[in-house]
């Protein structure tokens, strides 16, 4: 038609849609890990690292937890790299696939006993692929999610990815729990592989989902402006490697997660007596009830706040990680269920609500993807290691936990301290997110009198 301009349809954000994609893809992340971590804690010790001292072995079962935390800062670099270049949802339908297969395999896998050393080498493997997956996945999840919600309420839509981490979490203890009860024998033969089969059944709905939603706003504007980032990871250590330090800082917080979920569980059905379902039941109610406080947490931060809320997380976890250690040296499982209700349900929600948006938040729309991915899954390694670092920790008698308690304290002061100078973001248009980066081009741009974003 002559004398008219033909217009592109409009943007449109699904917020909805995007946060139940996230949703699920966390559900399948964290049900993997946790059947992951549950496996380690309890029969990957004998299976794959046989020893005549059983704590010989815990640890190499803790090794490979841990491993998988060395593999994320590279899938999150890797895959961050080609999020912000070619987009946040192919990216994201690639990384479900390699956890959900890695997963599978490692139920397919032989013992010690059947092949010898390739037993724990295939097992490493394994977890490797699982760890380049996870890397991308949080940091992909979070930046869509963000990327389709609305101002004012990006906190609550985006909190959806860490949901997910619950019900992961809780998925993988109501597998766990009866596949625990089984007889040794069962157990140690067939019972432990079905939870990492049934990861199938999540990945083909996480798939389906995410092949249904749209690419993001956000990076379609940017595409169509040219203004996608030639190298991301480069930009975003030119430009905000400050904020990169501050994600790393922030991301140790997770450390709680790991000691309380994964040493927390060996150190229960160890040294403190417990059975295991009672422990895992208590671990399943208490993270399972954070899948109603996150929403709620992240819809308050989008009001007051994103700091407040995760300095309340480091310090009030600080003093209950002492409560619940010494309710498991008490021997009574209510008092173990009250201090994990105030320690991961109330308080922890407080930082695992507020995180995928936050980190989110720091970094600008370019680089987003790869900045998020490189701080998270750097910080992340610790937390991987947590479970390691505490069973050298762990003393004798029954206060032999202090150590590990203290050392758990100490990652958070280091989380609170990155938080405190961190700069707020809640109130910011996502225009205007990432002020170093955008500052930064804006500068590197002026001489040639070329904008920033070029207009259409």
């Amino acid at each position: 038609m002559t004398g008219t301009t033909q217009q592109l349809p409009p943007l449109r954000k699904t917020p909805g849609k995007a946060a139940l994609a996230s949703f699920l893809g966390s559900t399948l992340e964290y049900y993997d890990f946790f059947i992951y971590g549950s496996a380690a804690a309890l029969v990957f010790g004998p299976l794959f690292f046989p020893s005549d001292d059983p704590a010989v072995g815990l640890v190499g079962a803790f090794a490979t937890f841990g491993v998988a935390y060395v593999a994320r800062p590279v899938g999150g670099l890797v895959m961050g790299h080609f999020g912000d270049k070619l987009g946040r949802k192919k990216i994201l339908l690639i990384t479900l696939g390699v956890m959900g297969l890695a997963s599978l395999g490692i139920g397919f896998l032989p013992s010690y006993e059947q092949i010898g050393v390739w037993a724990p080498v295939l097992l490493v493997i394994g977890r490797l692929a699982q760890g380049f997956s996870a890397g991308a996945e949080s940091a992909g999840a979070s930046t869509l999610t963000l990327e389709h919600s609305p101002e004012g309420r990006r906190g609550f839509f985006t909190s959806f990815v860490m949901t997910g981490y619950a019900s992961g979490m809780v998925l993988a203890t109501l597998v766990f729990i009866p596949v625990a009860a089984l007889p040794t024998e069962a157990l140690m033969t067939w019972g432990w592989r079905i939870p990492f089969w049934l990861s199938i059944v999540v990945l083909a709905i996480a798939y389906w989902v995410r092949t249904h939603l749209d690419e993001t706003p956000v990076f379609e504007e940017a595409k169509e402006h040219h203004a996608v980032a030639r190298l991301p990871l480069g930009d975003v250590l030119r430009f905000q490697l400050p904020d990169v330090l501050r994600v790393i800082g922030m991301s140790i917080m997770s450390v709680m997660q790991t000691i309380f979920t994964v040493f927390g569980l060996a150190y229960a059905t160890g040294s403190a007596g417990f059975d295991k379902a009672s422990i895992l039941t208590v671990n399943a109610v208490a993270i399972g009830l954070s899948m109603f406080v996150m929403p709620l947490v992240a819809k308050l931060s989008d009001r007051v706040g994103r700091r407040p809320l995760l300095l309340t997380a480091a310090i009030g976890c600080s003093a209950t990680i002492f409560a619940y250690f010494w309710a498991l040296s008490t021997g009574n499982i209510w008092l173990v269920f009250a201090a994990a209700f105030v320690n991961m349900t109330l308080l922890y929600s407080c930082f695992n609500g507020i995180w995928p948006s936050y980190f989110a938040e720091l970094f600008a729309a370019p680089v987003r993807y790869s900045g998020m991915a490189l701080g998270n899954q750097l910080g992340l390694v610790v937390a991987g290691f947590g479970p390691l670092i505490a069973g050298l920790l762990l003393g004798k008698g029954t206060d032999g936990w202090l150590p590990v308690a203290l050392f758990a304290v100490l990652c958070m002061g280091i989380a609170a301290v990155a938080a405190f100078f961190s700069r707020e973001t809640a109130k910011t248009p996502i225009q205007l997110l990432g002020e170093p980066y955008l500052r930064g081009m804006a500068r590197r741009n002026a001489p040639s009198g070329r904008p920033l974003v070029r207009k259409p």
